[in-house]
């Protein structure tokens, strides 16, 4: 009951209800003030969601362990369209205070080190769960391409176990698994793009790691089209991969021509990398290692952005633009076309 009237159930409009054409469209409402809450969801893929669900006309609520990370998102809505709360995916009152009136709960949470299983194999769970008790219509869980219940990797083997989880606490809910998602704010090519910018000589761990790397934007969009039609997409694994595969290797090269620079690139070896990754303080670890030999490719039998209608867009699109930061002379660096 709200202010004595009857709280009528709620439902997810499909863009067809609309008179849309069931294909993300520029300024489609199609969440118009359905409560999203996003768990996990003040770190880069967080903030790029956001922005696409508020365009969308949806109401937010940001949880997260620190979501003072997240604070930038409220400049991206309106007066009272984005709420904030501290979060942590263990305490299930925090948990459960989160998921009040939400119409749709999407779960983002995930970790390389740490007690994986509690962050995304069994907390993917009870997310899952306590999202369903508090009546959520729509539950989104975000995984990865490579999740695998017999890999020897934690990250692996627990994306696939918060998978299971996911499934059996809240029967239709959809999962998606990005590959390795890009944007200008990443910490993915920028990495890379300092290395290259301060250095003569590269090494390139992993070099011939297979990637299939999506912009962060289309990754945002193909939740957010499947929230505005849950009921079609209900029960469903998408694979999120932009249009090409690159190895590390032709993602560094790209990075440096980008950046109209003639690094030295040189592959390292596995033993090599092995040592490396096991040192303490490196940004490298041996599960990291292991994932980016591995690689991660769409297995091409799931559904994935064309099937939701959208057109997954290349790195080249935009890395000349984003690299022009790290040139010789920035900015200033390019000639005039006049």
């Amino acid at each position: 009951m709200k202010h004595g009237v009857e709280r009528p159930a709620r439902r997810f409009f499909s863009q067809t209800d609309q008179g849309g054409t069931g294909k993300a469209m520029g300024n489609v409402r199609d969440l118009e003030d359905k409560l999203v809450v996003l768990v996990g969801g003040s770190g880069f893929f967080g903030s790029h969601l956001a922005q696409e669900l508020l365009e969308r006309g949806a109401r937010l609520r940001v949880c997260s362990r620190h979501v003072e990370r997240g604070y930038a998102i409220k400049a991206l809505g309106n007066l009272g369209q984005v709420q904030f709360l501290r979060v942590n995916v263990q305490n299930e009152r925090s948990l459960a205070a989160a998921f009040l009136g939400a119409d749709a709960v999407v779960n983002l949470v995930g970790a390389f080190k740490g007690d994986l299983d509690a962050v995304q194999g069994r907390g993917a769970g009870r997310v899952a769960a306590l999202a369903k008790d508090a009546g959520a219509q729509a539950f989104v869980h975000v995984s990865a391409i490579g999740a695998d219940a017999g890999s020897p990797v934690a990250y692996a083997r627990t994306k696939a176990e918060g998978e299971a989880a996911v499934a059996a606490a809240f029967p239709g809910a959809v999962v998606v698994r990005p590959s390795v998602m890009f944007g200008a704010d990443d910490a993915f090519l920028n990495l890379f793009g300092k290395v290259i910018s301060q250095f003569p000589v590269v090494p390139v761990f992993g070099p011939e790691g297979r990637l299939q790397p999506v912009f962060v934007d289309d990754a945002a969009c193909a939740i957010a089209t499947i929230l505005s039609d849950f009921p079609a997409q209900a029960g469903k694994t998408f694979e999120l991969a932009g249009p090409e595969v690159l190895t590390m290797m032709d993602i560094n090269q790209r990075i440096a021509k980008a950046q109209g620079r003639k690094p030295v690139l040189v592959p390292v070896g596995d033993a090599m990398a092995g040592l490396f990754a096991s040192l303490p303080g490196t940004p490298l670890s041996r599960d990291q290692l292991a994932l980016l030999k591995a690689g991660s490719v769409a297995s091409g039998t799931l559904p994935g952005l064309a099937e939701l209608g959208l057109r997954a867009r290349p790195l080249g699109l935009f890395l000349d633009r984003w690299m022009l930061r790290y040139r010789k002379a920035g900015r200033f660096g390019v000639k005039s076309l006049g």
